[in-house]
């Protein structure tokens, strides 16, 4: 058995095409508490290409880094104090490249045993490598201040690889969901997973058109793909103690925020992030994505699947913008 593995790496900051190296490194083994996944998918997310960019400056102090946080797998091995019945079994990686250097980008990756959870029979890798960032932001953002039934929600970027989920999170939950888009094709898509009504964020009054899909009613909650952006129009349209639930802000990443508005609206802001996510809360969301998948409630959107080798292109495709669901890398 060979003690090397294919992998992509970066060693410096810098673009894509430049930094991004495809080549053998040694192969980990399971330590204690782990368990060693033989990967078949990894999922490119933005956080994941703006780490490669240099978004956090110290990423590299430890050497080079083999990126992507989330993937999908067969566990082959586990480490000490980790149940031999846990090998062979299919699993979806969420959290493997925080923290530490190595990602789901390669043929394997040794992580927390927590971090591998397990994945139905019925559903494809593909789909597994979508689940850490993307579902389980989307359930944070829809349930971590409490039930939505009955409620009124606004999610931004509905067609969007978290808006997609969340509207399908809140909607089947009794939520009334009122998305955004800004053509036809991604209006439709909210449509399809379940969205009430759809409206255009680029209107010059996007604002009034949220209040027309209501009834002039204020929303209870907005999900938020452009927090500073989109605040003015948040703030107009979300009632008195309302919460905002955030998760970018890549057009304004350092919006000033009107403090007397907010206060007097006792307006609520949730940031949301997976990595920091409380782990009751990542718990909760592996169990209700488990309970999704076996019931195939969830509609998924692969917007593209590229081999290991043009990992390059995969982070060039996020960074253009121009793809609604997720890119997948296919490793076997």
């Amino acid at each position: 058995m060979t003690d090397k593995m294919r992998a992509a790496w970066f060693a410096e900051f810098g673009p894509a095409a430049d930094v991004l190296n495809i080549g053998e490194l040694d192969k980990p083994s399971a330590g204690p508490g782990q368990v060693l996944v033989r990967l078949h998918t990894s999922g490119v997310n933005p956080s994941d290409v703006k780490k490669r960019a240099g978004s956090f400056p110290d990423l590299l102090d430890n050497g080079p880094v083999i990126p992507n946080s989330d993937g999908a797998g067969i566990i082959e091995a586990v480490g000490d104090g980790v149940s031999g019945s846990r090998i062979g079994e299919r699993v979806w990686i969420y959290q493997a490249q925080f923290g530490r250097s190595f990602g789901t980008a390669a043929e394997y990756v040794a992580v927390d045993s927590a971090r591998a959870a397990r994945l139905p029979a019925k559903t494809d890798f593909d789909i597994g490598a979508c689940l850490g960032i993307p579902v389980m932001t989307a359930h944070r953002c829809v349930f971590a201040d409490g039930g939505v039934d009955g409620q009124t929600i606004l999610i931004t970027g509905g067609a969007g690889r978290v808006g997609y989920y969340a509207i399908q999170w809140a909607s089947q939950a009794g939520a009334r969901v009122i998305a955004t888009a800004s053509n036809q094709v991604d209006s439709e898509a909210c449509k399809s997973a379940g969205a009430d009504s759809v409206v255009d964020h680029r209107d010059t009054r996007f604002a009034q058109s949220v209040l027309d899909a209501t009834d002039g009613k204020p929303v209870d909650r907005i999900i938020d793909v452009e927090f500073g952006a989109n605040l003015a129009t948040s703030i107009e349209v979300i009632r008195i103690g309302g919460t905002i639930a955030t998760y970018s802000s890549t057009i304004d990443p350092r919006p000033r925020l009107p403090f007397f508005e907010m206060m007097y609206k006792d307006v609520v802001v949730r940031f949301v992030i997976v990595y920091s996510m409380p782990e009751s809360a990542k718990q909760i969301a592996i169990a209700d994505i488990e309970r999704a998948l076996e019931q195939n409630l969830l509609q998924h959107r692969i917007a593209k699947r590229l081999p290991l080798d043009m990992i390059a292109e995969s982070n060039e495709l996020i960074e253009q913008g121009k793809i609604r669901g997720c890119a997948v890398l296919t490793i076997d």
